[in-house]
């Protein structure tokens, strides 16, 4: 298959994706859009907003449309790590000998939805960080690879802060996105509306095989990066340090820390599905500016002065947007 009749498949794919997801999940498309890229680059998603706007019927729906095997686990303050990676098990044989046996855990999946994954308690976050970023597990005394491929689509709630436990910033760095659901228009309300209170039913078809999108994760690192544009995305990171010569203004008044490599790494793997989605094989500047925010937002960390202000960090990352210049010569101009 020749390199233009890839990125005619890679395209028809994606769009056949989004429509599939489109059948159940009325509006949202960026955010439709920004999981299926997340999942084509090899990245974790975590999904915030408040209950009720379809965040888990998303990836309930994602679930259903890629040919993969799926678990959901709900985090509750009680669940332990071996309820989620799984334990030894005394077993007896036939001729009556008892052995251990290992048991898997629902994390032996390819496509996990973390429920409310801020209602479980650090340790149990700590093992699904290791599973998010090694794609293996520790358990029953051996390290167990996970299955590839292999993502985490987490969703929480920002206004329940009771009984619940904050993602530290090295668990947050690990997820490839993270992306506000918000509430839907009247039209789109009207929409669910219809949908859910009647008695038709959807009926759902597999789109992507393991193989054809492991084929597709491939095709997307080979995507070429120009020099210049890859340079863009460096200053882009650069410039979310503060206190620094690359810091802008309202970085050093507003942040404590700044994005990590992970978010130069996100926009360019991004940025690479987008072109490849679009039907081109190069990156641009355009298609990092689209994926700045659900890249660089979950690793910005404010200061005290952001917070008494009310100032987000996307607030902060358009204002960089704005600041940072596209071509690096006009720096000095």
């Amino acid at each position: 298959m020749s390199t233009q009749e890839q990125i005619t498949h890679f395209r028809t794919i994606f769009s056949a994706l989004r429509d599939e997801v489109g059948k159940i999940i009325v509006g949202h498309e960026s955010i439709v859009d920004n999981t299926l890229v997340a999942i084509l680059a090899g990245g974790h998603v975590l999904l915030e907003g408040v209950p009720g706007l379809g965040k888990t019927l998303l990836v309930r729906t994602l679930g259903e449309v890629l040919d993969l095997s799926f678990s959901r686990i709900q985090f509750t303050p009680d669940l332990m790590p071996a309820d989620i990676l799984g334990t030894n098990l005394v077993m007896e044989t036939p001729d009556g000998r008892r052995l251990f046996e290992f048991q898997k855990g629902p994390i032996f999946a390819h496509l996990i939805l973390a429920d409310e994954i801020n209602r479980a308690t650090p340790k149990t976050q700590s093992a699904m960080l290791e599973a998010m970023q090694e794609h293996s597990v520790t358990a029953g005394g051996a390290l167990r690879r996970l299955t590839e491929p292999f993502f985490v689509l987490a969703t929480q709630n920002p206004i329940d802060q009771e009984g619940t436990y904050p993602l530290p910033e090295a668990q947050l760095d690990r997820f490839f996105f993270k992306l506000l659901v918000g509430y839907p228009t009247a039209a789109e309300l009207t929409e669910v509306i219809n949908r859910t209170t009647e008695t038709a039913k959807t009926e759902l078809r597999r789109v992507v095989s393991r193989e054809q999108l492991l084929e597709m994760q491939l095709l997307v690192r080979e995507v070429p990066v120009a020099s210049h544009v890859k340079d863009y995305a460096v200053r882009l990171v650069q410039a979310t340090h503060p206190k620094t010569e690359t810091g802008t203004a309202m970085v050093s008044q507003f942040l404590r820390f700044g994005s990590s490599p992970r978010g130069a790494q996100a926009l360019i793997l991004a940025g690479k599905v987008r072109a490849l989605a679009q039907g081109r094989f190069n990156v641009s500047f355009d298609d990092l500016e689209a994926i700045a925010l659900p890249a660089l937002r979950h690793r910005l960390i404010l200061n005290f002065e952001a917070e008494a202000e009310g100032v987000t960090t996307d607030h902060i990352i358009a204002q960089v947007l704005k600041d940072v210049p596209r071509d690096a010569v006009a720096v000095g101009a």
